[in-house]
């Protein structure tokens, strides 16, 4: 099963977690994430606002994600008497008390960090998420013991910190990725439950070099060329064909990052170009920079 593959090969990176403190009354804004930014809280009562400052409840164990570009708030309980924002400048250190005392026994506390969650090094999947996700993880107590695992080896200088932050991290975010699948919230994730979508989603990531086309994908779908090309781009946001070549660059760069011998010429093979001309052209375009160029600058 596609969905089964896709928890099973995440490829996850993780930014040190900042501890936000609310006191009660006071509400924090924060700017637009580059990245989807995860929320999870560690203790106490509030809300998370999204777009339209509606008030979404959260508590101890609920997870969220924000996707890039949106701004948001997080508020503790009760009347909201104060408020503060923080601007990008501050984003990456909000260890902070709105009210510049210290954290009363009834703030709201939560870890925030900016994550990036793929399949393998192609497949982005928080990508053109439109709103914020958010579940309530407390019948999943590992999860809340991870995160004070997570916080506690990214504070301290044990050996190995990183792999063991990102192993935990994977854990947490495949029980949040449980929870969404069952509530229909994230529409990619909804749609590769129909079998017919999984196996074409699943031929592009298995064979980014073959020579895929919108017939050729429906066919492996068992659907019409329309029928699959329109409920492709309501699933992913976007066409078949830009899927196919967001992951034919991602393999690229993925392949110009290793250590090896392997030629511009067997990169461009690899990642589904004959011609050396048209993938550099391609490269550079997505990447901001020639093949040769990034291989250089990550060398």
């Amino acid at each position: 099963m596609i969905l089964d593959k896709l928890l099973a090969n995440l490829s996850v990176e993780v930014e040190p977690f900042a501890l936000c403190h609310i006191n009660p009354g006071w509400r924090m804004r924060l700017p637009e994430p580059p990245v989807p930014l995860l929320h999870f809280v560690l203790r106490g009562q509030g809300a998370i606002c999204g777009q339209r400052d509606v008030p979404r409840p959260i508590a101890a164990s609920s997870m969220i994600v924000i996707p890039p570009g949106i701004k948001h708030a997080l508020q503790a309980d009760g009347p909201i008497e104060h408020e503060r924002r923080i601007g990008p400048e501050q984003a990456g250190s909000l260890v902070c008390q709105p009210d510049g005392g210290k954290p009363s026994d009834a703030c709201l506390v939560v870890a925030c960090g900016l994550v990036k969650v793929q399949h393998g090094p192609a497949l982005d999947l928080f990508a053109h998420l439109k709103d914020m996700l958010a579940t309530d993880l407390a019948d999943e107590p590992l999860v809340s013991a991870a995160f004070s695992r997570i916080l506690a080896e990214q504070a301290g200088i044990a050996p190995g910190g990183a792999a063991m932050t990102k192993a935990l991290m994977t854990q947490c975010l495949v029980h949040f990725l449980r929870h969404i699948a069952s509530g229909g919230s994230l529409p990619w994730l909804d749609a590769l439950q129909d079998p017919r979508l999984g196996r074409a989603v699943d031929r592009i990531l298995e064979a980014p070099s073959a020579g895929h086309t919108v017939e050729s994908l429906a066919e492996t779908a068992s659907m019409s060329r329309s029928v699959f090309a329109d409920r492709f781009a309501a699933a992913f946001g976007q066409p078949p064909m830009a899927l196919v070549h967001q992951v034919r660059m991602q393999t690229a760069a993925c392949l110009l990052r290793q250590e090896g011998t392997l030629s511009i010429d067997e990169v461009a093979a690899r990642s589904g170009y004959s011609s050396r001309s048209h993938f550099s052209a391609a490269f550079s375009k997505h990447h901001g920079a020639s093949p040769t160029a990034f291989r250089a600058g990550v060398s």
